[in-house]
Parts: structure tokens; sequence; C-alpha cells
């Protein structure tokens, strides 16, 4: 009786899970939302870079250059938590024509600049207290969140109007959405603007213009799987 009883229950159980997962007539299509947006903030890549014949005086002179950038940077108001040294190098170039070590120190620092009307003054300060190395200029939005989602909103806005184009012709309507799968690349990669003017030599900055802010673009990608009615 026992064995009667669980064969019953294992049919019963298939058949809701044949009706739980019975075939729906389906189209499925991407979608794309982007949105442009001004930056507010903008994230600097600067190094000092210091040669020498002589290991120890070429570090040493690199500190120090090192110690008064960091100075300014706290000087400006930028909070601690805003720079930091990425990288610290210390490299032996032999010359086996002339068979000379020169060495050469590099230290890298990132900044996160929330204030982008005291960009010019930063990176003159950075440059007159020993940066000798613009590595990047990285545009960003304090509001990124919030422009992810209305990219998501838009791209999933996107892929219902492509469905309604496909099934127009059938005499068919869109129903609910089925399936929905997230395309988009991780952390919505934005492009770079290397957008400055300077002359590191010579001039001074005074009031030149030498930052295009410009916009970046947040996008986001899905595809969507509709029921058709």
């Amino acid at each position: 009786m026992k064995k009667v009883f669980l064969l019953l229950l294992t049919i019963v159980t298939m058949s809701a899970q044949a009706q739980e997962f019975k075939a729906f007539p389906l189209v499925t299509v991407n979608g794309e939302g982007k949105v442009k947006v001004t930056p507010d903030q903008v994230t600097i890549s600067v190094s000092v870079v210091s040669k020498g014949n002589k290991a120890v005086d070429v570090k040493k002179e690199n500190d120090t250059k090192i110690d008064a950038v960091i100075k300014y940077i706290k000087k400006m108001s930028i909070a601690k938590e805003d720079y930091q040294t990425q990288r610290v190098y210390l490299n032996d170039e032999y010359d086996y024509e002339k068979k000379k070590h020169n060495y050469v120190a590099t230290q890298t620092l990132t900044i996160l600049l929330k204030d982008l009307s005291k960009y010019d003054e930063l990176m003159e300060g950075l440059v007159e207290t020993g940066i000798n190395n613009i590595n990047n200029v990285e545009f960003k939005s304090s509001k990124l969140e919030i422009h992810k989602s209305e990219a998501r909103k838009l791209a999933v806005q996107n892929a219902k109007l492509k469905a309604a184009d496909f099934v127009s012709g059938l005499g068919q309507k869109v129903g609910r959405a089925f399936t929905i799968n997230d395309n988009s690349p991780i952390d919505y990669p934005q492009p770079r603007y290397a957008a400055m003017a300077m002359k590191m030599a010579d001039s001074a900055f005074g009031s030149n213009e030498t930052l295009a802010v410009g916009e970046i673009e947040v996008t986001a990608n899905v595809s969507v799987s509709f029921i058709l009615e």
C-alpha cells in the first residue's frame, strides 16, 4: 500500500511540474539603455620619476619630492581617503655598453578630486612640487548608481519596444516578461578622456582652460523574453 501511495505521489508531482513548465510562445529581444552624464569628479594618476647613478640617492630624492607632493595635496584640503599611493618602483637599468648602473625610482599617486573647479590649481601645484609624469585622467559621477538604475530601466523599455515591433505584423501582443538577463559590462566601464592642454616647461597655468569635462555614458544591456498573447 505504501509503494502504491508513493507511486501516486510521484505521478501527481510530475504532472504538476509538467504544467508548471509548459511551453509558452516567446519572443526574445535585446535592449540597450544609455544615460549621458556630466561628470562631477575626476581621478588623476600622477608619478614622480627620479634617475641617477646611486640607488640610495635616487630613492632619497624621489621620497623627498613625494613628501612635498603629499603635503601639497593635504594643503588643498583633499580628504585622506581620496588619495593613495599606487605603485613604488626602484629599478636598476644596467647599461651594458658603458658597463654602468643607472637607477630609476618611481612613485605613483592616485587622487580623487571632487571639486572640478580646483583642477587647474591642483595640477599646477603638483607639477611645481615635483610631479613629472601625468599618467591618466578619468572623469566620474558621484551619482553613478542612480544613473545605472536609469540605464537599466531604459534598456528594458527598449527591449519591450523591439518586441512590439516584431509581433505587430503577426496579430499578436507582447505579454508579461518571462525572463530577464542582465548583459551589462561589470561596473559599466566609462570612457576615459585625457583632455589637458598643459605646458609643463615654461608656461604658467594662469587663466588657461586646461580641462574639457565633456560627458560620460552609462550603458545597460538586457535580454528579455516576453510571452506572446
